[in-house]
């Protein structure tokens, strides 16, 4: 299916399918670190993510899930990236496909092209480039622009990426530049759990030194002014994260 344009927090075009569904994209890595760092970047994009660690499992995902892009390790335990490519085209697949390696010789690269790739990263590698490579293979599937007001909505809970206005049940709720990109990352994360180290890295950058206890702090904040006299919708799940859902009230439960 084809992408779409939308905006998107970080000024860049947020990428939806063209019915206005999240992007799917599948990471194959047999890492598990390394597959969750990804995945966890690209749910930061509002896709959705699927993770397998080895080409079975990567042929089987992309077979139920008909995935919008893949990103591929070449090196898997039990076959590796370009056999799990060639199957993919086998079974009549164009999904676009960008190789991840840490093999980064020209013979390496040609091969990967030749088998039906359509762009290669080598490891290391940074977030921002491997996304930015995803996003310009996404858009070469023939995408449409539509431009939606920037709304997140989370059952009674409103904010307005554009405006940088937030209300609750039509109650407007004054918060800090840092409180509301916290409180949109969990809005774009809602129903899902998110951790402390990757609240860290897309709210802080970890450029205030690494010390975690600052999530809590500001969480803390979020609490007082977001669910302050209202049924809670900010959840602590103690050793794993933190989840924002719709309130349950009364008549809910």
């Amino acid at each position: 299916m084809a992408a779409t344009t939308t905006p998107h927090t970080n000024g860049d075009e947020h990428l939806v399918r063209s019915d206005g569904s999240q992007i799917r994209a599948l990471v194959v890595d047999d890492e598990p670190n390394l597959a969750e760092l990804l995945g966890a970047a690209l749910r930061y994009e509002g896709w959705e993510v699927d993770v397998a660690l080895t080409g079975n499992q990567a042929l089987k995902s992309a077979r139920e899930r008909d995935p919008d892009v893949v990103i591929l390790d070449v090196m898997l335990p039990d076959m590796d990236g370009i056999t799990v490519l060639r199957r993919l085209r086998e079974a009549n697949t164009s999904v676009p496909v960008l190789f991840l390696t840490a093999k980064d010789a020209v013979e390496d690269r040609v091969a990967g092209l030749t088998a039906g790739g359509d762009d290669y990263v080598t490891k290391p590698f940074s977030l921002e480039e491997v996304i930015a490579r995803i996003r310009g293979l996404l858009r070469r599937t023939g995408i449409k622009t539509t431009q939606p007001e920037s709304l997140l909505t989370v059952g009674d809970l409103t904010l307005n990426e554009d405006s940088h206005e937030v209300s609750r049940a039509g109650e407007e709720i004054h918060l800090t530049a840092t409180e509301f990109e916290l409180l949109r990352y969990l809005m774009r994360n809602a129903k899902r759990v998110v951790s402390k180290a990757q609240i860290l890295d897309r709210v802080w950058n970890y450029d205030f030194g690494g010390n975690a206890n600052i999530v809590e702090l500001y969480i803390s904040y979020l609490r007082r002014k977001v669910d302050a006299g209202r049924a809670p919708m900010i959840h602590t799940l103690r050793g794993v994260g933190y989840i924002l859902k719709p309130a349950v009230t009364g008549d809910d439960a």
